[in-house]
């Protein structure tokens, strides 16, 4: 079995600049989802707040996000990458002017992360459903690996790079390194051919939305993939709790440092990792079943990293409780991504070109929206019983809550690549 990246796809001229593309435009981006929550925190000096911004975050998600799938649907593909795409990079230079001209209006940043995350949900859903008009089937699971690697890469190098810049640079140039960098995906977007709408005559209005939920419905083990990483976003996802952390358990300054940096950065270290050791992923046939194990790993990574930041200065000092820490969540990336990987090729495979878009608006609701979700559940959590106990408490829920899913969906379990979801439901 081969075990390290498999970059077949990168020979496809357009998946190729997409993803080439994507490397300067992660690190910008991440650079902002640093920002925002550390923006807020400075502003309140409180927990809560940071994570009302998943509140604000998830209302445009799930609207936009659905409507942005049915949009996919009856549109031409590459128009609607462009558009929203700008749109991203707009509300990045308005993010920049509120900060650079020293507005200290929480509800403003809250205001403009809306408006940026109704972008992104229209954004996101298009990127996926245009893979498999790309690639062949066999190539879609290194392909996701390779964009979630990707991704994932971004997300060690921004955060590290906010945490080091922040006190240099301050927060409004991160704001405006992310717009410039957005111009670049926006160039590569430019160069596809056009891709337009396999169905004709189809609107993007709530019967379209509702179509697409009708068909969810008739497929056991896309739903069963949905609720699998609710479980694991909303009760195991602790980074609303970051800046609390980094500044109370490991002593960065209020401002921010480098234990806010390497928070940020440790599950997507993880997932870098587990992305180059990531070909094993196209011969896995049992995909729901390893799907299941890596949530569960998932799970008992955040209890460790919530037992590491509650022993942290009682029995740890902060260097080793911060090693820990970010050992735990490098752990959970590493599962999170091969999890991730799987769950996207099962949706990209089962559902047909007419129905993708309106069906990865689904999964953005729910891959971004679940996060947000926990980012409220955490930050009001932490507020009553601590961060550590907020961080391994949520850990022991997710892994409670997959092995309640073994039992309510066993047919997910039993899942194999090339079956659809209907052969096993059948059985």
């Amino acid at each position: 079995m081969k075990l390290l990246a498999d970059v077949t796809p990168l020979r496809n001229r357009h998946y190729r600049r997409l993803w080439t593309s994507n490397v300067v435009t992660v690190v910008g981006s991440q650079l902002t989802i640093v920002a925002v929550p550390q923006q807020i925190y400075e502003i309140t000096r409180s927990s809560g707040f940071v994570g009302l911004a998943g509140l604000f975050g998830v209302v445009p998600l799930i609207v936009f996000g659905l409507w942005g799938g049915a949009l996919a649907d009856v549109m031409d593909r590459r128009k609607l990458l462009l558009l929203t795409g700008s749109g991203l990079g707009i509300t990045s230079v308005l993010f920049w002017v509120q900060a650079a001209a020293g507005m200290r209006d929480v509800w403003l940043v809250l205001c403009l992360f809306a408006i940026q995350q109704a972008c992104f949900a229209m954004n996101a859903p298009t990127r996926s459903a245009i893979l498999p008009r790309l690639l062949p089937e066999e190539q879609l699971p290194a392909a996701n690996a390779l964009n979630m690697t990707l991704q994932s890469f971004g997300a060690v190098v921004g955060p590290v790079l906010a945490g080091a810049l922040i006190p240099v640079l301050g927060l409004p140039t991160l704001y405006l390194i992310d717009a410039i960098a957005l111009t670049v995906t926006v160039a590569a977007v430019w160069t596809l051919p056009p891709l337009p709408a396999t169905a004709s005559g189809g609107t993007a209005g709530l019967r379209s939305v509702l179509q697409g939920f009708a068909y969810l419905a008739t497929q056991p083990i896309l739903l069963a993939s949905f609720v699998v990483d609710i479980v694991a976003m909303v009760c195991g996802l602790p980074r609303a709790l970051f800046p609390e952390m980094a500044h109370t358990t490991f002593g960065d300054p209020a401002g921010g440092g480098v234990a806010l940096g390497l928070l940020f950065a440790g599950i997507a270290a993880g997932s870098v990792v587990g992305g180059v050791w990531s070909g094993w992923l196209t011969h896995v046939r049992r995909q729901g079943a390893t799907v299941l194990i890596c949530i569960a790993l998932w799970g008992l990574a955040m209890v460790g990293f919530g037992v590491a930041v509650g022993f942290t200065g009682h029995g740890l000092d902060r260097t080793t409780g911060l090693a820990i820490a970010v050992a735990c969540l490098m752990f959970g990336g590493a599962a999170d991504m091969f999890s991730a990987s799987l769950r996207s090729t099962m949706l990209q495979t089962v559902s047909t070109d007419e129905l993708r878009g309106r069906l990865q608006g689904v999964f953005l609701v729910v891959v971004a929206g679940g996060p947000r979700v926990g980012d409220v559940a955490h930050g009001f959590a932490a507020a009553g019983l601590g961060t550590a106990v907020a961080a391994s408490g949520g850990g022991i829920l997710v892994i409670a809550g997959i092995a309640l899913s073994v039992v309510i969906f066993p047919a997910f379990a039993r899942y194999r690549a090339g079956k659809s979801a209907g052969e096993v439901a059948i059985r």
